[in-house]
């Protein structure tokens, strides 16, 4: 029996697969576009010749495949590990605000990341993800731990505020350690977001690691569907709702961590990407989950692009650009969901 058709859940596979083309189409032009900008411009049909006729004594070529490449790969990547989480947490919660960065899960991989770098000096990227998992686990586990204090849990908003009470208290401790170990300069602009120093080494770690999370929450996407009807109706169509809600949130720890490692704590991809997905393809996350991935790759290499081309040569942050976008969408939602804060 295919429960969600029982639930008569809002699904349009003809407009969903339409989406899904348009967003790898728009990340495909996208990518080759932000590969051609920057200090040097370069024209599309050098950074053709440099993909597929790679030749290292041209230092055009040596710029897109040694520098802008495995950024914007990086990015795409990214913006893919903050959509899908964003996506999964709003399902799991049930909660329209939930994402990563909102919920104190970035600033706890922040945190982890600045106790690997104070307390080990010799570090590899692996260790970064690891170290940045473990922080998101810790602000994941502030939050459920606040969450059932109270009976029922906490309204959507509330459980907004419980996450941005945890991610300032975690933000005080990493600056706390930051400045006790003499590392601000180091931490400052990735704090604020940024792929610019993504290279190949770390995308072999991390390709990996986001591939088989997305595939995760791919295969667990119809369950996640019928999960965000409510835990008793799920429970009564026979799924193992607490199997299946660690498993999630396992995937969004590391899609958070291993997000936050290369590109620091950006914010609002979570949010909004899942939101625009649904407007689209309706409440079916084996629709919105690849969605959420693609269009969160699309948000952040455009985003990137732009934070390029504001003041060049000057890079501005990407967090900053994102934010721009974000926090007018984040109160169009509290706006819209006033009904939440009763």
């Amino acid at each position: 029996m295919n429960h969600t058709n029982e639930l008569k859940v809002n699904s349009r596979p003809k407009t969903g697969v339409f989406v899904l083309l348009a967003g790898f189409a728009g990340l495909l032009i996208s990518l080759a576009l932000s590969v051609s900008v920057g200090a040097a411009d370069l024209t599309l049909k050098t950074v053709w010749e440099a993909l597929f006729f790679y030749n290292p004594s041209r230092e055009a070529d040596q710029i897109i495949v040694g520098i802008r490449l495995p950024r914007e790969i990086g990015a795409a990547l990214t913006g893919a590990a903050f959509g899908t989480a964003g996506a999964i947490m709003q399902g799991v919660t049930r909660n329209p605000l939930a994402e990563p960065g909102l919920l104190g899960l970035n600033t706890g991989a922040s945190l982890g990341l600045a106790c690997m770098l104070a307390f080990f000096s010799a570090t590899s990227y692996t260790m970064a993800i690891l170290f940045s998992f473990a922080g998101a686990a810790l602000g994941a586990i502030l939050l459920f731990g606040l969450a059932s204090i109270k009976k029922g849990g906490f309204s959507p908003l509330r459980i907004v505020l419980a996450g941005a009470a945890i991610s300032a208290l975690l933000t005080a401790l990493g600056e706390g350690i930051a400045l006790m170990f003499k590392l601000s300069q180091d931490l400052a602009f990735w704090r604020a977001g940024g792929v610019s120093g993504t290279s190949w080494a770390q995308l072999k770690v991390m390709a990996p690691v986001v591939g088989l999370s997305l595939l995760t929450a791919i295969l667990l996407s119809r369950s996640l569907t019928i999960l965000s009807f409510g835990e008793e109706m799920a429970k009564g169509l026979g799924q193992r709702t607490t199997l299946i809600k660690v498993i999630l949130i396992l995937v969004v720890l590391v899609l958070s961590g291993s997000g936050v490692s290369v590109a620091g704590p950006i914010m609002f991809i979570g949010l909004m990407t899942p939101h625009l997905v649904r407007a689209l393809v309706g409440t079916d996350y084996r629709w919105i989950i690849p969605g959420s991935a693609l269009f969160g790759s699309l948000m952040l290499v455009l985003a990137d692009t732009a934070a390029r081309m504001v003041n060049p040569p000057f890079e501005t942050p990407v967090g900053a650009v994102i934010a721009v976008v974000g926090v007018p969408f984040f109160l169009y939602l509290i706006r819209k969901r006033g009904r939440l804060t009763q």
